[in-house]
């Protein structure tokens, strides 16, 4: 299945997979699967496209092995989020982060997700860690918009935004975002990319009818925590997923119909 998704992804137009992550429900992996999920992908996308590889955790020695195996497992590049529960300072942020990049001999995405973690990179831990040769990216799902415009205006050419929210890639993008990490992507691979390919030729309009068009199934994919409603939607569309696992519960009813009735408004059940 997995080298389904991959294959189908990659003839949708999608610029880059990215196995491993939240979507992906890393976090309760033991480390033979997160190896045997990334090696896998690396596989099926035999060269065709980068394939980024989610490897942070809140133990800066264990998301070091994680990186180290991850570029063993073939991976072209890391997402690395930051630590959580610890709760770091910025100093101890930017240690973390400057240590996994040596890691391994990959470049490196930071992930900026607070509502997740309890913690955001602060301005100047970006200004510090834009300096380090192998970071190359961050991925965006805070909503300080203030930092996020403050990060496009000074350090766009050193660490360029990733949208790391569905419904914020096109206002991020207007402001000087290169692209997005996104959720919406597992179902509509082809829109997702084209939206970001308009904005980057410069053709909002085109844009913004696409982000209208995918906005309501944009929020319903968060009608629980993700990734219990996107992976209940692969179901529907012809990938069954399973369920996740603990202590993810299973789709409310009342949520699965709202998935079926949007994806029915997209004519996508069955799409697959």
């Amino acid at each position: 299945l997995l080298e389904a998704i991959t294959d189908w992804q990659i003839k949708s137009g999608i610029a880059a997979l990215v196995p491993c992550g939240t979507t992906g429900e890393a976090a309760t992996m033991t480390d033979e699967e997160r190896f045997a999920v990334i090696e896998t992908v690396v596989k099926a996308a035999s060269g065709r496209i980068p394939v980024i590889a989610g490897a942070g955790c809140n133990d800066t020695a264990k998301a070091a092995a994680n990186c180290r195996a991850a570029q063993k497992a073939g991976a072209d590049a890391l997402l690395l989020v930051t630590p959580y529960y610890n709760k770091c300072t910025p100093k101890g942020l930017q240690a973390h982060f400057t240590h996994l990049a040596a890691a391994a001999d990959l470049p490196v995405i930071l992930y900026n997700v607070p509502s997740r973690t309890g913690v955001t990179i602060d301005m100047e831990s970006r200004r510090v860690l834009s300096r380090c040769d192998s970071v190359v990216g961050i991925k965006e799902a805070g909503t300080d918009f203030s930092l996020i415009q403050q990060t496009a205006a000074e350090l766009n050419d050193t660490l360029p935004l990733y949208s790391g929210n569905d419904d914020l890639t096109l206002p991020l993008m207007a402001l000087g975002a290169v692209g997005c990490i996104s959720v919406i992507s597992n179902l509509f691979p082809t829109k997702t990319q084209q939206l970001c390919t308009a904005m980057l030729q410069n053709d909002p309009e085109a844009a913004r009818a696409l982000h209208y068009e995918l906005l309501p199934l944009m929020k319903a994919l968060f009608c629980e925590v993700n990734p219990i409603p996107v992976k209940a939607a692969m179901g529907l569309i012809g990938y069954d997923c399973g369920s996740c696992r603990m202590p993810l519960s299973p789709i409310e009813p009342q949520h699965l119909a709202l998935l079926r009735q949007r994806l029915e408004e997209s004519n996508a059940i069955g799409l697959c």
